[in-house]
């Protein structure tokens, strides 16, 4: 999530300073959704869009696919603005909530939407038989929608993105409903078309499978990114804090008041011992106390951040103040 230079194809997606404004009520308040959301994504790389709920991702993504206009700003598709239909068609779209008539069938939803794509017969048939093996609804094929669970019909959701072997996927919530086979499946489909060479924008809550998945993130909070760049840089080691995993047989509370006290020290136990975390410069005197206790010191690192960590402190810590 580089910026590109003036030579560089452009990026597939692209967002300057997005804004979107709604008015609500009698009076028509104005409410801001989007404040200022600046972000782009290269071919062949995944962004992982993080937020609290109400944070302005469904409305940026919306702004994204042309489906809402921007109260300022600019939303961009390779290059082109979002309400292109070229660049359009070569997006491929899953919904937060998907939604189908329910009395078809998921091969009558994807030969529907290879209808809207302009696909041939033969080649609407051959990619509903492909996507429906791919997200395991081959069984159900020929059954009406109204009886599927949620988690079935979020792959009926993730199939109908994939018809028409789009360049970018702008997923919302694609491992939402999912059973935990279900989400292993999507998360190994999401692998392949990585492999591909596609480009994947996707929001979820699940910030471990954003972690795995993803090479760049974006966090926004009250419709601001409060963060964002690759994952190398922002979870990068940090010289100044170091980590150390302890073993203890038994947590006896001489041995917890003396990690304790060491200078600015955390100290967390584990099911195995504890966990401490330290400014590097107090290093020496945790290995004292380690050599003075008998502790057995199975592990001492440069401490990175988890993204869990990074989200909580760039979105969370903000505070209550509320974005309207």
């Amino acid at each position: 999530m580089v910026d590109p230079t003036p030579d560089a194809a452009p990026p597939v997606l692209e967002l300057q300073h997005l804004r979107k404004t709604f008015r609500v009520g009698f009076w028509a308040k104005k409410v801001p959704a989007v404040r200022d959301v600046s972000l782009a994504l290269q071919a062949g790389e995944s962004l992982g869009y993080l937020g609290p709920n109400g944070s302005g991702k469904t409305t940026s993504i919306k702004c994204l696919l042309g489906l809402v206009v921007p109260t300022g700003g600019h939303a961009r598709l390779f290059g082109r603005p979002a309400s292109d239909p070229h660049a359009r068609a070569r997006v491929g779209y899953l919904p937060e909530s998907p939604y189908f008539y329910d009395y078809l069938t998921p091969t009558e939803v994807l030969d529907y939407v290879g209808k809207l794509y302009g696909l041939a017969a033969a080649d609407r048939s051959r990619r509903t038989r492909e996507l429906l093996g791919v997200v395991g609804l081959d069984e159900a094929a020929r059954r009406p929608l109204r009886g599927f669970s949620k988690g079935m019909l979020q792959r009926v959701g993730i199939a109908q993105s994939l018809v028409a072997d789009p360049q970018l996927l702008i997923w919302d919530e694609p491992l939402s409903g999912l059973d935990p086979m279900g989400r292993k499946e999507v998360r190994d489909l999401m692998v392949e078309l990585r492999r591909q060479g596609k480009s994947l924008f996707f929001s979820s809550h699940v910030l471990g499978d954003i972690e795995a998945l993803c090479d760049a993130v974006c966090i926004l909070d009250r419709g601001v990114a409060v963060a964002q760049g690759h994952l190398s840089e922002l979870l990068r080691p940090d010289a100044l804090e170091s980590e150390a995993v302890l073993g203890m047989s038994a947590q006896t509370e001489a041995a917890m008041l003396a990690l304790r006290a060491l200078p600015e020290a955390t100290v967390t136990l584990t099911p195995t011992g504890v966990r401490v975390v330290l400014p590097t410069a107090a290093v020496a005197a945790l290995c004292r106390a380690v050599a003075d206790l008998g502790l057995d010191l199975r592990e001492l690192s440069a401490r990175r951040d988890s993204l869990e960590e990074l989200f909580l402190r760039k979105a969370v810590a903000r505070g209550p103040e509320a974005a309207a």
